[in-house]
């Protein structure tokens, strides 16, 4: 219970300086998507839809320095996925915390809200979402774009090509954290600020970066009841589509932007993926992390715009 106090605590002593850093946009608003209420933020009046996609533990706050500025040319839409940011998280019992299950929310967003198909824009997990719904839902992409894709190291097919010694490590941690108890135990342990601090500073090539304001963010939905489930159901997350598998079936034109500096997706496996026909560029970030949006808004902002603009013109 003290930890709980304690994170909620933070979280309100860090609202000022996030409301400051928001205070460009709209206040986020909702949908309802298959009964569960979804969060998003939305700018723009003209132009192409441009829909944001956030990465695994993220929302749509992580966009906060690439909304306004992208808005000035495009309608553009920030979404949290169902079980992450301020949107519902309703029990791994309800609901299946697959690439499916957001691609299609993905895709209904599109038809129901945007109401016209859309460039596809997600960071790590969020990129294998949004290749998901164009690949399902080919009607409602214009193209994406991949910053620092999820490479997904812990996939079954992945660790089938690792020495036996590298790959039982996995398999087991999962078990454990399947055990309920032991699993929210260990969730506890990463929700707290110094943890996220420390992971942050770790995946971010640029510390400077790694502000109050962005642990206070990441941490806010922490604290929601399922929270801890949804983190635990994602952890034993090991089938499902490798990036190869969507980029060999993307219907539509695809840009990837790779921070030289990630930890955790080399970018000599992204250049791999760059080979495939549908990639028109592949343009790496120099000193860059695993969150380009956040790190770099200044490279990543135009060499997006420029792109849109450009299929835009040669359609």
């Amino acid at each position: 219970m003290g930890g709980k106090v304690l994170l909620i605590s933070f979280i309100a002593a860090m609202t000022s300086a996030i409301s400051t850093s928001f205070n460009a946009l709209a206040t986020p608003k909702n949908w309802t998507w298959r009964g569960f209420s979804i969060s998003y933020q939305t700018q723009g009046e003209v132009g192409e839809a441009v829909v944001l996609i956030h990465g695994f533990g993220a929302s749509w706050g992580h966009w906060r320095k690439n909304i306004p500025e992208l808005s000035e040319h495009f309608r553009v839409y920030a979404i949290d996925l169902i079980g992450f940011g301020d949107s519902d998280k309703p029990s791994p019992d309800e609901i299946a915390y697959t690439f499916e299950t957001w691609g299609a929310q993905i895709a209904d967003f599109c038809r129901e809200v945007v109401a016209t198909p859309a460039f596809l824009v997600g960071n790590s997990i969020g990129a294998i979402a949004a290749m998901q719904a164009a690949v399902d839902h080919p009607e409602i992409a214009l193209g994406v774009a991949l910053l620092n894709c999820s490479l997904r190291m812990l996939h079954d097919r992945r660790r089938d090509k690792l020495p036996w010694y590298r790959s039982i490590g996995t398999p087991i941690l999962q078990n454990l954290l399947s055990i309920r108890w032991l699993g929210h135990s260990f969730f506890r342990l990463l929700a707290n600020p110094k943890t996220v601090r420390k992971i942050l500073l770790q995946a971010y090539g640029r510390d400077e970066a790694v502000t109050d304001e962005l642990v206070a963010m990441l941490m806010a939905p922490a604290a929601d009841a399922g929270a801890a489930d949804v983190f635990l159901a994602f952890t034993r997350y090991s089938q499902g589509p490798l990036p190869e598998d969507l980029l060999e079936a993307l219907p539509c034109p695809a840009l990837m932007l790779w921070g030289t500096a990630d930890p955790w997706e080399p970018i000599a496996q992204g250049r791999e993926l760059s080979k495939f026909p549908c990639v028109q560029q592949f343009i790496p970030l120099e000193g860059v992390g695993h969150c380009p949006q956040d790190e770099a808004p200044e490279q990543v902002n135009p060499i997006l715009r420029d792109w849109i603009l450009a299929l835009q013109k040669a359609a």
